[in-house]
């Protein structure tokens, strides 16, 4: 009898072991699906932020290239401001129109380029003429012939400038 309950206890502690076996496999398969799903995640938020970044940056390089092409219009505006003329309400459309394009510039995020009085940078600004002036400081801007625009960091078009010294 005492044979017999010694096996019937191998038995149990034979089924035991084998159950904890699984258990330990389960847990194991468990935790790899685990990291792989974590995993998983992660490679895919990085995809979703390099995709919105490459859209943003795709948005702005055609952005940048449609007012590149109407830039020369927006110059003719604020040259035609600067034309003397007797009729008043002609000059306040010019205003009203160069007013409302600088407007949807802006909303677009398009920023004019700061130039007069600045310090020449080659990285946004165009250097055509220099003058040597005691009174302005060394390689400030101190005329600017046509305008520069940029959208964000990308620069559409270089401001035109005389520098001194």
């Amino acid at each position: 009898m005492a044979d017999k309950e010694q096996v019937e206890n191998e038995e149990m502690k034979n089924k035991e072991t084998t159950e904890k076996n699984e258990v330990q496999l389960k847990q194991q398969e468990l935790d790899e699906l685990t990291d792989r799903y974590k995993r998983l995640l992660a490679e895919f938020e990085n995809h979703k932020k390099r995709s919105q970044k490459e859209r943003e940056g795709l948005y702005n390089s055609i952005l940048a290239d449609i007012v590149e092409v109407i830039l020369p219009i927006l110059d003719n505006l604020e040259n035609a401001l600067k034309v003397e003329t007797a009729d008043e309400n002609y000059k306040k459309g010019v205003e009203l129109v160069l007013k409302q394009f600088q407007d949807v510039l802006k909303s677009k995020g398009i920023e004019e380029i700061n130039a007069l009085g600045e310090t020449f940078d080659p990285e946004v600004h165009e250097a055509v003429s220099s003058i040597q002036d005691d009174t302005k400081g060394e390689k400030e801007i101190v005329q600017e012939y046509r305008k520069g625009y940029k959208i964000g960091s990308k620069i559409i078009r270089h401001s035109m400038v005389v520098v001194a010294n």
